[in-house]
């Protein structure tokens, strides 16, 4: 989200959160002082999610505290430094929002699936129990706008599902994501550029549809 009247559209659509991208290289980029304002007009039900990217953990935390943001949403840059450095350290008694973390679902797939097995093993025990599994790299951490191969993935997500949540993103759009719950069965999908008019501006009909076609997805689960 860059602005209240998109944050609203996404709530009066039926969204169970919203984000906002604090990584400058981002089109959708918005200042901690926007964030701040637009959260506090938005209901407390809401989940308000910060997403960045390279970002140190404590630093995001501070971001998160400033903005009221409850929820971060991090792209690791270096998938490694995560593991080795800023985890312990958040582990160790930082403290504050909870922490999602979101990666390349490639790290998963060919050569990558003995990552599965290892994932939890890497983490400290109940920190990062959502997962999301995105299109990006570490040039374009996310917002590619493409899809990654589901059913190649399909089972490491299911495989991932048994230890954390798994959220799908990348590519997603009113018309696919149907398809791709149903072939990955997530926890919960992430859209950004499939519902936008512009890159940072949402299109209202688009949103709706997308609410609408996760909704009836839940329908036939249920």
């Amino acid at each position: 989200m860059t602005n209240l009247e998109d944050a609203l559209l996404a709530v009066e659509a039926g969204a169970d959160a919203v984000g906002f991208v604090f990584y400058e290289k981002s089109p959708r980029c918005v200042t901690v002082e926007t964030v701040r304002e637009i959260v506090a007009r938005l209901p407390r039900e809401i989940q308000k999610v910060g997403v960045f990217a390279g970002e140190s953990i404590p630093n995001a935390v501070d971001t998160a505290r400033y903005a009221g943001i409850e929820a971060l949403q991090m792209y690791p840059l270096t998938y490694q430094k995560y593991v080795a450095g800023d985890l312990k350290a958040y582990a160790s008694g930082i403290g504050g929002p909870k922490a999602y973390l979101a990666v390349p679902a490639a790290l998963f797939l060919g050569e990558g699936s003995n990552n599965v097995s290892g994932f939890s093993q890497e983490r400290p025990a109940g920190l990062f129990d959502t997962l999301f599994l995105d299109s990006g790299s570490s040039q374009q951490p996310g917002g590619t706008g493409r899809t990654f191969n589901w059913h190649e993935a399909a089972m490491a997500v299911k495989e991932l599902s048994l230890r954390q949540k798994v959220v799908i993103a990348g590519g997603l759009t009113p018309q696919n994501v149907g398809e791709a719950i149903e072939i990955l069965q997530p926890w919960g999908v992430d859209v950004v550029s499939g519902v936008e008019a512009s890159p940072g501006k949402k299109d209202p009909e688009k949103v709706r549809a997308f609410v609408r076609a996760v909704r009836e997805m839940d329908r036939k689960a249920s």
